[in-house]
């Protein structure tokens, strides 16, 4: 996926890597971030998927569904910073989210909400990669195929919660 490729409403199929994390793990890497220590996770190029995984075994998520991006926004400027190239969850999120994806040249993605059965059989393969002790709140890699997102945060800011608003 080329982020500058990408423009807002788009609909596509994602095969690759993404970072799975929440408020727990982001919480922690940006205590890191901000005292200029090393993270325990490579972010550069990343994707990060802001997702809720239900009862992860070493197998499989079960099930897994986006959670809601806008709570992460005071994490948002640290992993643009650490080189994270998009975030993917549901929901409209703040201006300031749009502002730092026009800053950065960053993207924001949908996942499909209330799928979450479904999605996890898109996911190849996962690991745990940090954090282990937080459970489902872990950061986790996994890998996926045709993977369905929705551009809704282009790299120049057009944002698709702003279409047909009155």
């Amino acid at each position: 996926m080329k982020i500058d490729d990408l423009v807002c409403c788009q609909e596509l199929y994602y095969t690759g890597k993404l970072l799975v994390m929440r408020d727990a793990a982001q919480m922690r890497l940006k205590e890191l971030h901000e005292q200029d220590r090393p993270l325990p996770v490579k972010l550069e190029g990343a994707v990060v998927f802001y997702a809720g995984p239900a009862k992860p075994t070493k197998e499989s998520f079960g099930a897994i569904g986006p959670t809601t991006s806008i709570r992460m926004d005071c994490f948002l400027e640290m992993l643009f910073q650490q080189g994270v190239q998009a975030t993917i969850g549901k929901g409209k999120r703040s201006d300031l989210s749009t502002s730092l994806c026009r800053r950065y040249g960053r993207a924001y993605l949908l996942a499909p909400s209330g799928a979450a059965a479904s999605l996890s059989k898109r996911i190849k393969s996962l690991r745990v990669i940090a954090y282990e002790d937080l459970g489902t709140e872990a950061v986790y890699e996994i890998e996926v195929e045709n993977f369905p997102l929705i551009v809704a945060t282009d790299k120049n800011g057009l944002d698709i919660f702003s279409f047909n608003r009155r």
